[in-house]
């Protein structure tokens, strides 16, 4: 009798883990390659003791989305693929729990109200990356998923897939495209008390009205969290002006804000400016737990990089240790939270929790962390004034955009004069897509073998002598007056990514320049030497 495996007409993509999460092309994403991997991870979880992130057959099980189309609809455009809550649903009902639909919501929310209640969660998301790209981010009963987990469940998944592909042709309930046979289904209706709980987060921590008089717009466009954004900066007491909510799935990626980006963002600071001054410009990325946040000076809109905004952030919460990846502004280590840095980790959230739990390990009572995107992680409870923030170990937009916002409220200054206390170092970062992984990672393995005066070869006159390389995560370059250039594929899509460090803005944004030129910018010189060598 034939099996699932000799009736599918498509050849399977295996959905694999990025940085954080799992992601891969919408057209490749089957119900059935979404339902193979949810259910071997919700196994995986139940295989766990509580005190481990564990779960229990019987137990709700939460799950939330972003806006992108494929997260709860089917897309004629990608194969007709999509529908992946759909999925992961039925995978939480075979694994013998209860879905719980949290709708579309922030993912730090759907994580903060988990973790409160010691229930797994998945979010079905894809964060920053285009639209025709989606996937899902699983986290335990405690936490996220950390790094050496990820073996274990790949052979649960393992398991369930072949166990999956053995089933019968005539009983399966997947059809030849791996998709539902009976088409089109309904998800349970929408428990809002995720979103009314992350709402009241914020609202009650930062208490009183620290923004009133302060006129902010909130660039909406396709982020899931567009509207608590909005109501929790006017419970704030902001004068909340909401422009640019899109319909269409609009791919932000904060860690690298372009000419394109800032002349949108600058348009919409325009508008609102026609009646009356804007103090700054906030928003999210698609499932708003990375801030994209500007102040404006004189009209002019001035953008500032997540790593600033987690320096400002973390010195406004009190924080006594503060972890952050190695890719960060090396600010940090030249001004007042360089007693407080813990040792830098790798790219993503799963590393940066593990430095945080050991800060705690240590005795540090206020710990924080931070990627350069600006998702900002609390490792733990933070108190302020009279109120008290629980913690939550996961990126998250809200908290490090409404601290900058208080900060510079109760200075009773603009955004950029708090960002002017930091040391002065700047950086820029940006990225090359289309881009291979399979390229990208050749070319950090090529860097590596070479080198400084090797290295400086390729960057040219135009840089001082390299001092050495950061092998932490990809190729950091250390130049002798000061300047970094860091290289590193990225972990989620065919991109790759160049950070730059320098003493100037100017010098950090020509840094990047000339990395991306085509044709004959940094990236490629070492592209066509790695393949001649």
């Amino acid at each position: 009798m034939p099996n699932l495996r000799s009736i599918l007409d498509y050849a399977p993509v295996v959905l694999r883990f990025g940085t954080s999460g799992r992601r891969g092309k919408v057209v490749d994403l089957t119900q059935l390659e979404i339902y193979v991997n949810a259910l071997g991870e919700l196994r995986y979880l139940q295989s766990l003791p509580p005190a481990a992130g564990g779960i229990s057959i019987g137990d709700e099980f939460y799950f939330a989305h972003d806006l992108r189309p494929s997260s709860v609809a089917l897309v004629p455009e990608e194969g007709g693929r999509g529908e992946i809550c759909q999925a992961v649903v039925q995978a939480i009902l075979d694994a013998g729990m209860i879905p719980v639909n949290l709708g579309p919501i922030p993912t730090p929310a759907l994580a903060s109200y988990a973790f409160a209640r010691h229930r797994g969660s998945i979010m079905v998301t894809g964060s920053h990356i285009p639209f025709d790209l989606n996937g899902y981010k699983l986290n335990t009963s405690l936490g996220e998923i950390l790094k050496e987990q990820e073996s274990p469940i790949t052979e649960s998944v393992t398991a369930v897939r072949e166990e999956l592909l053995s089933e019968s042709s005539t009983t399966t309930v997947f059809n030849a495209q791996g998709m539902f046979r009976d088409g089109h289904r309904n998800l349970p209706p929408v428990d809002h008390s995720a979103r009314t709980a992350y709402v009241a987060r914020y609202s009650d921590f930062f208490t009183g009205s620290p923004l009133a008089g302060k006129r902010i717009v909130a660039y909406q466009h396709s982020a899931v969290g567009r509207d608590i954004l909005v109501e929790i900066l006017r419970n704030l007491g902001a004068e909340v002006v909401a422009l640019g909510r899109s319909d269409i799935f609009v791919a932000i990626d904060t860690e690298a804000i372009g000419a394109a980006e800032l002349a949108t963002i600058q348009q919409l600071a325009d508008t609102a400016s026609a009646s009356g001054d804007v103090w700054a410009v906030v928003s999210t990325d698609g499932d708003s737990d990375r801030p994209l946040l500007l102040g404006v000076e004189d009209g002019t809109v001035q953008f500032f990089g997540g790593d600033l905004v987690g320096m400002v952030t973390a010195e406004y919460l009190g924080a006594d240790a503060v972890v952050v990846p190695i890719t960060c502004n090396d600010g940090i280590d030249r001004g007042a939270l360089a007693s407080r840095l813990e040792p830098k980790t790798k790219v993503g959230s799963p590393f940066v929790i593990v430095g945080m739990e050991k800060a705690l390990e240590k005795g540090r009572t206020t710990v924080c962390g931070w990627e350069a995107n600006g998702g900002f992680l609390l490792g733990s409870k933070v108190r302020r004034k009279e109120a008290m923030l629980e913690p939550l170990a996961t990126r998250d937009a809200l908290l490090p955009i409404l601290s900058v916002l208080c900060a510079a409220a109760e200075a009773g200054s603009s955004i950029a004069k708090v960002f002017a206390g930091l040391p002065k170092r700047y950086s820029r970062a940006a990225l090359k897509r289309p881009f291979p992984r399979a390229t990208g990672l050749a070319l950090i393995d090529f860097l590596k073998t070479l080198t400084p005066e090797a290295i400086h070869g390729l960057f040219g006159t135009g840089f001082a002598p390299v001092l050495g390389t950061d092998l932490t995560d990809g190729v950091r370059i250390l130049f002798a007056n000061g300047d970094v250039v860091h290289f590193r594929p990225s972990g989620n899509a065919d991109e790759f990514r160049i950070y730059a460090v320098a003493d100037t803005a100017r010098r950090a944004e020509a840094m990047v320049a000339d990395g991306l030129s085509e044709p004959d910018g940094v990236i490629r010189r070492i592209e066509r030497a790695a393949q001649q060598a």
